[in-house]
């Protein structure tokens, strides 16, 4: 099972420095400081927010069966190593190949949302059906589609088959995907697409696996399009108000607009009503994600050096242990200095 060999694969990345449950927050994309900075810390960002949908009773399942096969060793703590046999597991099973969770976990589902409305739309209306219930009930893509629809140039009565040959020449490209996972799902006329779990059954995969199928899948569509867009006339429209150039959040940048005009941490935090512990939260965030972010007015660079060396001689980025060996460091500070450098 692919999520077996993402979990095994982000074990043996983690190194038990942190829980089991990390690894199921990681998969969910959960917004903590904590879970994005371990995205960066241990090479894990492909797969933040891949599996949103995945409830917490199925991920204890998942991994408690992969411990009675003997694939996790329970360290205690909720932490553990993966075994000879876990190793021997991972090193014959390919990890899912165009996931990018990081990049496109925001837009994934909204991508999904539009694709199938504008497949949906397209078919009927290659038919001359008009009556028809919406797949889709999220009214920002009908005014999405509708928008599109009158800017697209390709006639009226073209744009089926377009969709279908931009499509079909974007999973002819590729050798390792099987187009069904999509295309299964898809509604047009006088055809409803099939649930998750029906798909699952028809193609004889486990659920979970089938879900992380389905997102690579549309990744691998969302990259394509990325990449070979001028070659498209109309898989482009799906994407070109949806990427955006840094992967800050919002809150994030307003602190980042703020210290550009001067402010100190404490004014920020009085501004913007929040916790001076939110504020250090975005500066970590600016930390990994703005190239040219300075941290110097934060920590001195002596105190960096040493925060780094203490990191690399132990082989850990637990704070807890960079603290007991530089008590002069607050965790705030070796956060930062983690956020900025840690991953290199």
């Amino acid at each position: 099972m692919q999520i077996e060999s993402i979990i095994l694969y982000s074990v043996k990345q983690l190194n038990r420095e942190r829980t089991i449950y990390s690894v199921y927050h990681l998969l969910n994309g959960k917004k903590s400081s904590q879970t994005i900075q371990d995205a960066h810390l241990f090479s894990l960002k492909k797969f933040f927010g891949i599996y949103e949908q995945l409830t917490r009773d199925s991920f204890d399942e998942i991994y408690q069966s992969m411990v009675e096969k003997n694939w996790l060793l329970n360290k205690g703590e909720q932490r553990f190593d993966v075994t000879t046999s876990g190793m021997t597991l991972l090193e014959n099973k390919l990890l899912p190949k165009y996931i990018n969770g990081w990049t496109f976990h925001q837009i994934t589902s909204l991508f999904w949302e539009r694709l199938s409305l504008l497949i949906q739309v397209v078919s009927n209306l290659a038919f001359g059906e008009s009556r028809y219930i919406p797949i889709q009930k999220n009214k920002d893509v009908h005014i999405w589609l509708k928008s599109t629809l009158k800017v697209i140039t390709v006639p009226r009565m073209e744009i089926g088959t377009t969709v279908y040959s931009e499509l079909n020449e974007c999973f002819n490209t590729v050798k390792d995907m099987d187009p069904s996972l999509l295309v299964f799902r898809l509604t047009g006329f006088q055809q409803i697409g099939l649930t998750p779990l029906q798909v699952a059954k028809k193609l004889n995969l486990d659920f979970h696996d089938y879900q992380i199928g389905f997102t690579n899948a549309l990744h691998y569509l969302i990259q394509k399009i990325m990449e070979d867009g001028n070659q498209f006339k109309i898989l482009p429209y799906l994407i070109h108000d949806l990427m955006q150039d840094d992967e800050l959040t919002l809150s994030s940048r307003k602190t980042q607009s703020l210290l550009l005009q001067g402010y100190s941490l404490d004014m920020i935090a009085n501004l913007r009503h929040l916790k001076i512990s939110t504020i250090e939260d975005h500066l970590v965030e600016l930390a990994l994600n703005v190239k040219d972010f300075s941290i110097d007015t934060y920590v001195n660079s002596e105190l960096q050096n040493k925060i780094l060396e203490v990191s690399r001689q132990k082989v850990t980025k637990q704070l807890k242990v960079i603290r007991e060996e530089v008590d002069t460091a607050t965790y705030f500070q070796i956060r930062l200095v983690l956020a900025k450098y840690g991953d290199r």
